[in-house]
């Protein structure tokens, strides 16, 4: 399908090895808890997923889609080391509020930076945020149940799936264009992202995936109101002459007297 479509140059899909099953179990050991079964069982067919693609602009490639899950060696958990090499540096866990609010009606519990989640990284999303596989409730046992959830830049939650099969399917059939994560946010992706989804991937763009908190994020501009036009009453200017009374005397009563002395001849004739 992709090389198929205008423009699209070097797409490349990197075949990976299955994951030994001892290397499964040593990492469940290590983060005392089980990965999901439908994840699980991806992992034995193929130790994570990578593919990319570029367009070509005035023939030279660019590359704009990537689709990438990470190996398991690379399922490595956010949250638990400080973010610099200090030692009393602030870590993600010093993010956590207690007045934030649970999940209420439509809206699920958000994942915990602290030892209430296991969170681990399943895609770096090129550096514009991150999709994790989280575990939310790991007190006092770890639960077996998980969901995957998206990290933006700014670092708030955003729910995708609840199982790593149905992130999959999101993630091939989004093509892995740029920053698709943020078309399950409420302020959406951004209007060069869009340009592309526009041109690959039409029928996604056009869902409504928006939430209805999406208003809060756009100005609201009243054309009527900005470029209303006061109405004025047209101001007529008498034309001014540039030139003196006297020429202009001067002038009128030479051209009089040209035209008598012409009438004059005519009548001599």
């Amino acid at each position: 399908l992709l090389e198929n479509s205008p423009g699209v140059a070097e797409v490349t899909f990197v075949e990976k090895e299955p994951a030994e099953r001892h290397t499964i179990i040593s990492w469940e050991q290590k983060n005392s808890c089980v990965l999901p079964e439908d994840l699980k069982n991806f992992y034995l067919m193929t130790d994570g997923f990578q593919m990319t693609w570029s367009v070509k602009t005035d023939d030279i490639p660019m590359p704009l889609g990537s689709m990438v899950i990470n190996s398991v060696s690379k399922l490595s958990r956010l949250g638990g080391s400080s973010m610099y090499a200090l030692p009393n540096a602030p870590t993600l866990a010093d993010l956590e509020d207690d007045t934030d609010e649970e999940g209420n009606g439509d809206k699920p519990e958000k994942p915990h930076f602290d030892s209430r989640s296991l969170i681990f990284e399943l895609d770096p999303c090129n550096g514009n945020g991150k999709v994790c596989l989280v575990y939310k409730h790991a007190k006092p046992v770890v639960s077996p149940d998980t969901e995957i959830w998206f990290l933006d830049r700014a670092l708030y939650w955003h729910f995708l799936t609840k199982t790593f099969t149905a992130y999959y399917r999101l993630l091939i059939t989004h093509l892995g264009l740029p920053q698709w994560q943020y078309a399950f946010t409420s302020y959406g992706v951004s209007p060069q992202a869009k340009q592309w989804f526009n041109m690959y991937k039409p029928i996604t763009i056009n869902t409504a995936l928006l939430s209805e908190e999406a208003d809060s994020f756009v100005n609201k501009l009243d054309p009527n109101k900005v470029f209303k036009s006061k109405n004025k009453t047209p101001v007529i200017k008498k034309k001014t002459s540039s030139q003196p009374a006297g020429p202009q005397k001067s002038h009128t009563s030479m051209a009089s007297s040209k035209t008598s002395s012409l009438a004059g001849n005519s009548s001599r004739k």
